[in-house]
């Protein structure tokens, strides 16, 4: 049985059961529309994840390279830089999935090192003294966390489904359990500074959602299992210092129960790349 068959029943039964739970949900519930907002989220995300990788590899390079651009176009906004390292990044998301799917090969140590070149041109070119060290760094930066890790929804083929699936119940799993758990005692205490709602039951809750996702799914491995959860931990934290840095709460509005697209897969980023480097 292949992964995608194995999958579409989970996820089916898990937003089928996760509906009937927020609907039944008492109106003097604080999360209660919240909640609600985010089941919608997944309703309509999760249909179009698991599309892309039915229609086969062709749909997912096209599905990460829109997400790229989008993601992007936030990370832009909250790092302030300008159209011209927008312009780079956004050639990239584009360009790199698609390149990932049709000549696999060609992205290896000197395609990277290009494209790494090619990041710092725009501050260089225009002679910008006062924060082009910034701006570049920070395109180097959305680079490798944006572009270069969404490659691997096209390499990492029945993986990369798996891992898209096994992080997003994680994120669950996560609020579940600092939720439950992380009110008192050791597992209490945050995670980092970054973030303080963070907290250790979370992680436990998230270990235990993204363990029991890849079992569901026929991909379960110690060694996955790390890399997605720690991909899982990081991401978030990662984010949390971006917008703390910019100071946002949110990526962006438009993303009904999440804010915006980075704040959905911040997690699914690094955990790619983790996935990446464990799998080479």
């Amino acid at each position: 049985m292949s992964t995608l068959s194995r999958t579409v029943p989970v996820v089916a039964g898990v937003l089928g059961a996760g509906g009937v739970a927020v609907a039944a949900l008492p109106a003097r519930l604080r999360m209660r529309a919240e909640l609600r907002r985010r089941w919608r989220t997944w309703a309509v995300s999760a249909p179009l994840f698991l599309g892309a990788f039915w229609l086969g590899d062709g749909a997912v390079a096209v599905f990460a390279a829109g997400l790229g651009v989008v993601a992007v176009a936030e990370y832009v906004r909250m790092s302030g830089l300008t159209r011209t390292d927008q312009a780079v990044l956004t050639l990239a998301a584009a360009a790199l999935p698609l390149l990932a799917w049709l000549a696999p090969n060609a992205l290896g140590a000197r395609l990277a090192l290009c494209t790494l070149l090619l990041a710092i041109v725009p501050a260089v070119l225009c002679g910008d003294a006062t924060g082009g060290f910034t701006r570049a760094s920070r395109t180097l930066f959305g680079l490798v966390w944006i572009p270069l890790a969404l490659t691997g929804l096209v390499l990492l083929d029945d993986t990369a489904l798996a891992v898209g699936v096994a992080v997003a119940f994680g994120d669950v799993g996560a609020w579940c359990g600092g939720t439950a758990l992380g009110r008192g005692g050791p597992l209490a205490r945050p995670l980092s500074p970054l973030s303080p709602n963070k907290t250790w039951a979370g992680v436990a809750g998230c270990a235990a959602a993204t363990a029991a996702a890849l079992a569901a799914v026929g991909a379960f491995t110690p060694l996955l299992w790390a890399a997605v959860l720690v991909g899982c931990v990081l991401g978030d934290l990662l984010e949390s210092m971006v917008k703390r840095e910019s100071g946002v709460k949110d990526a962006g509005s438009w993303l009904p129960g999440f804010g915006g697209l980075l704040d959905r897969i911040d997690s699914l980023l690094v955990t790619l790349l983790i996935v990446r480097v464990v799998t080479l």
